[in-house]
């Protein structure tokens, strides 16, 4: 049994670094703010919210995760492209995320999946871009200030969402596919 859970622990894991790996690529990348905010870090939330049993483990990895691909995006293009005014609200945010993926995900299906990412995005925009707009001096701390904080960050929040949508394919998918071939992967252990 130990084995089992063992496997299954390496397996998510590996399909999280994969994902990290890719986040801290992107800025290297001719044109980076193509790629900008399309990253698998929503689907990284969702998964594990998904996949693991142990709670801590459930939020401590993406958050993990996050503060890893921030602190690599602040040594490559900066601090200010990872420890901007208001980024604590993004990692409430990937919390927040993480909670949808308990609460949706219970049974991996495409339309749980797809729901969960489509709630996650939209939790994200909203809680993010609030970090963003409050005590913003470019934003009036108005309603219509945070209205328009909102509209500005569309572009960035669709690409979030494709982001999203396709590494959770591909994270989901990939896993689901692993456990019907290697029945040990199946969830038998209290931390995946």
């Amino acid at each position: 049994m130990e084995r089992k859970s063992n496997a299954r622990l390496l397996v998510l894991l590996t399909f999280i670094a994969v994902v990290i790996g890719l986040r801290m690529v992107a800025p290297l990348s001719s044109d980076f703010s193509m790629l900008a905010n399309f990253t698998g870090i929503g689907a990284v939330a969702i998964f594990s919210g998904s996949y693991f049993r142990n709670k801590f483990a459930a939020y401590l990895l993406p958050m993990l995760v996050l503060l890893l691909s921030d602190l690599g995006l602040a040594v490559v293009m900066g601090k200010n492209w990872a420890f901007y005014t208001g980024w604590y609200y993004t990692y409430i945010a990937f919390a927040l995320m993480v909670l949808v993926g308990q609460l949706l995900v219970k049974k991996v299906t495409i339309g749980n999946v797809f729901a969960a990412s489509l709630v996650g995005v939209f939790i994200h925009w909203i809680i993010s871009d609030f970090g963003v707009w409050f005590g913003s001096t470019f934003y009036p701390q108005t309603l219509a200030g945070f209205w328009a904080c909102l509209v500005a960050a569309i572009p960035f929040e669709l690409k979030f969402l494709y982001g999203t949508l396709i590494y959770g394919v591909i994270m989901f998918v990939g896993f689901e596919a692993l456990k019907a071939k290697f029945p040990s992967l199946k969830y038998s252990s209290a931390i995946a």
